[in-house]
């Protein structure tokens, strides 16, 4: 299934090939504990080679293609992913450890993110000014050039998507970089991007450290756009390095989102809501809802219910399509969140149910872990505050919206939130007071490919998505023609 030879898994020019360092790290299956592959650890030497390849390419192929003919390369891409869809959603499953139907949903998405942006190439479009009646003014979006795209490890596909999709279609070649625990799609992706015919040098994959090889794309002199999905701290980094050469940067980064919850709302569909989002992926998801604040009315019948449900969740093999929730990406991860648990306890908060290890992989080597829910919790508590990326809800009671939006916005980051109200009004007036970049009313979906992605704070800076993210690859440049 893995299209690449062992160790041999850059992929440059067209061509995958050895790491001039010679050196490879395991990539491991979390649900197992076994090694499914071994990856190549890139050199500084081969992401120069790779941006040397993307340059050209730029030059020589990709930009000076008429638009149609691009626009055709990317709906054949997004068609030879609909044709693998199982083969990609397996990788995904035994690289991340989400369930296996989580996995094909994702792969469509990427599908239909290569489809959109095939067929919106044509808005990167300037505007024309009526300064004078002596002289023409416009301006034109213009491609950078290449582009550095460094992803996450819990969505590798979907964000290699929603990154290279927008970066091709407005005229720039890109070199990626996935996240290495999981970069077995991203490369199998590449594979798939010859047999749609992009031309080589246009798509690069350069696997490794983000030490290593993220920072030698970043300080690279030929990439002037990097876009970066990960960590607030990790993406504070790339923002300071690249801030030496003033490369433009977006960053998509860390949450830690709330579901704003009013007595008004049916309580069983709320509470299945809930549950399906934060356990989706483990939990490992910026923006998962892991903060509840809940009307103090509803507040022990609705943490009853999602107790109940969250008991009723069925972990085990991704690959099996019963699976609700598979193990978290790792078990040095799986300690980290039980670390929090253990903290949230100590801090005065009641563990209502889960956050314990499934009897059935007690002795496992898969890192398995059940969800957890908090009641009891105050807003000075770290289990409210900081980003845990697992299956952790922190539950709260609130008496007014005043109190509701005052906790809602208490948080370094700005991501999302949901509001669930059947007041019309109301759900409109809080979501313009809300210091987060996306809103959804009561629904917990996260996204629209028609609608930009991003956060306020620490969540990010600049926007996926949309026709948006094709501005976010294009450089605005202003013309003045003097009529005669």
């Amino acid at each position: 299934m893995v299209p690449f030879k062992h160790k041999q898994s850059l992929f440059i020019n067209g061509q995958f090939r050895a790491s001039s360092s010679e050196e490879s790290s395991e990539i491991v299956n979390p649900a197992t504990g076994d090694v499914i592959t071994e990856v190549a650890e890139a050199s500084v030497e081969d992401v120069d080679q790779a941006v040397q390849g993307a340059v050209k390419a730029y030059n020589d192929v990709w930009q000076p293609m008429a638009p149609k003919e691009r626009r055709r390369c990317l709906w054949k891409f997004a068609q030879k992913i609909r044709e693998n869809v199982l083969d990609l959603a397996s990788l995904e499953s035994k690289n991340v450890g989400k369930p296996i139907r989580e996995s094909i949903q994702e792969v469509n998405y990427a599908a239909e993110c290569f489809e959109f942006y095939s067929s919106c190439e044509s808005f990167t479009v300037g505007e024309t000014q009526a300064i004078r009646s002596d002289a023409l003014y416009f301006t034109l979006r213009q491609p950078y050039g290449v582009c550095g795209l460094i992803l996450p490890w819990n969505y590798p596909l979907l964000i290699a998507a929603w990154k290279i999709a927008p970066a091709l279609a407005a005229g720039n070649t890109v070199v990626v970089k996935p996240a290495s625990m999981t970069p077995l799609s991203i490369l199998y992706l590449a594979k798939l991007a010859v047999d749609a015919g992009i031309p080589p040098g246009v798509l690069n994959v350069v696997t490794g450290s983000g030490k290593i090889v993220g920072d030698a794309l970043v300080r690279h002199p030929l990439v002037p756009k990097i876009s970066f999905s990960g960590t607030t701290e990790v993406g504070k980094e790339v923002i300071r390095v690249g801030t030496d050469k003033l490369t433009r940067v977006t960053a998509n980064l860390g949450g830690k989102s709330a579901s704003i919850i009013f007595s008004d709302v049916n309580l069983d569909d709320v509470a299945s809501s809930v549950v399906a989002n934060i356990t989706s992926n483990s939990g490992q998801n910026c923006y998962a809802r892991s903060r509840l604040l809940i009307e103090k009315t509803i507040y022990n019948r609705l943490v009853e219910k999602i107790k109940e449900l969250l008991e009723g969740v069925k972990i085990g093999d991704p690959l099996n399509e019963a699976t609700e929730m598979g193990p978290l990406i790792s078990n040095f991860h799986r300690e980290r969140v039980l670390k929090y648990i253990e903290l949230g306890k100590s801090e005065g908060a009641n563990l209502v149910t889960g956050g314990v290890i499934p009897e059935p992989f007690a002795h496992s080597r898969g890192a398995y872990l059940t969800p957890a829910l908090f009641s009891d919790v105050t807003s000075k508590m770290y289990i409210f505050k900081e980003e845990i990326l697992g299956a952790v809800l922190c539950a709260m009671p609130f008496t007014s919206e005043d109190e509701a939006l005052q906790l809602a916005n208490a948080s370094i980051y700005g991501l999302n939130v949901s509001i669930w109200t059947s007041n019309g009004s109301r759900a409109l007036r809080m979501a313009k007071a809300l210091a987060t970049g996306m809103v959804s009313i009561n629904s917990d979906h996260d996204w629209v490919l028609e609608l930009p992605v991003g956060g306020m704070k620490e969540s990010g800076v600049g926007r996926e998505l949309g026709v948006k993210a094709l501005e976010e690859f294009t450089e605005l440049k202003s013309i003045s023609f003097p009529i005669k």
